[in-house]
């Protein structure tokens, strides 16, 4: 029954952490689009790091541990080669949850030269790898 309550907890910690990760980059698009604006770049430079420190960061450590918990009460699930591949895109999210960090830091500092657009391009990355794991998770195709 720990089991479920953890993975429970596990899904929790999940959605949260990719909130954080799909909305930090959309606030980075409305603050390079409004570099110009000072008062808008305060208000948004506080969003950004109240959302990454308070919600990202502490989803993040919820969903690894809760995930090694997981492992540790069920080793068979590393059986067959979905698991492994779901822990690659769990590390290539760890990458770029600390790149989204390095880009808060550099808006922060009035330091950061990308685009809206790219942004919105970058936005995307979560997006791939949530239906990718999904479906690696559901589906169990190795």
């Amino acid at each position: 029954m720990l089991y479920f309550y953890i993975k429970v907890f596990h899904i929790i910690s999940m959605v949260s952490w990719m909130a954080m990760l799909f909305y930090l980059p959309r606030l980075f698009v409305y603050h390079a689009e409004n570099k110009d604006n000072k008062g808008f770049c305060d208000v948004v430079k506080i969003q950004e790091y109240k959302l990454f420190a308070f919600i990202g960061y502490p989803a993040l450590i919820a969903t690894i541990a809760s995930g090694i918990g997981l492992i540790v009460l069920d080793p068979s699930i590393m059986k067959g080669g979905f698991m492994h591949a779901k822990i690659t895109l769990v590390l290539i999210l760890l990458a770029y949850h600390f790149s989204l960090y390095r880009y808060l830091l550099q808006f922060r500092d009035d330091k950061c030269n990308k685009s809206g657009k790219f942004f919105r391009n970058y936005n995307e990355v979560p997006t791939i790898i949530l239906i990718l794991i999904t479906i690696l998770i559901v589906l169990r195709p190795f």
